[in-house]
């Protein structure tokens, strides 16, 4: 469930600010292509992402959320810390990595358990709703501004075009 509710810090900019913090795995496979979800209702394409659940580590919600959004099953020692950075004014993103072979990952299987009320008829929708894996080069038509904007920080990622 995508809530950002446990991990909640000062910001340093602006004392009286409450910054939440998501947790989220950049899933590539051997051909470098990242795993994008769509959010249901949305325009964008993210990655797997959302809050701790009280008294996770970063690592356990990292995986959950992953197994929320994607049905996905992360082990632990696979996955190699980014840490955390810089989203949106309100949110910070503490990452993780994880190359998975497309033999062992089918992405036509992917499904999303974690729902929400639709705001217009209160009908129970899944928080995503389509997977797809995406040449990097691709991420900026798909993704958010602010999404794309963080990943041209990381290595391997610091050439995509511009939207």
């Amino acid at each position: 469930m995508m809530t950002d509710m446990a991990r909640r810090e000062t910001s340093d900019d602006n004392p009286q600010a409450m910054k939440a913090t998501s947790f989220g795995v950049l899933i590539l496979n051997e051909q470098g292509q990242l795993l994008l979800a769509h959010a249901t209702g949305q325009k964008h394409w993210d990655i797997p992402k959302g809050g701790a659940e009280e008294g996770e580590s970063a690592r356990e919600a990292a995986i959950r959320e992953v197994r929320e959004e994607t049905g996905i099953e992360l082990a632990a020692d696979s996955m190699e810390e980014l840490g955390r950075m810089a989203y949106i004014s309100r949110k910070d993103l503490h990452l993780f990595r994880v190359v998975l072979h497309t033999r062992d990952c089918d992405i036509a299987a992917c499904k999303c358990t974690s729902f929400f009320p639709h705001h217009a008829s209160g009908v129970m929708t899944p928080e995503v709703d389509q997977f797809r894996w995406v040449d990097i080069a691709d991420v900026p038509a798909l993704a958010a501004k602010s999404m794309t904007a963080l990943l041209r920080t990381l290595p391997g990622f610091e050439a995509m075009p511009p939207a």
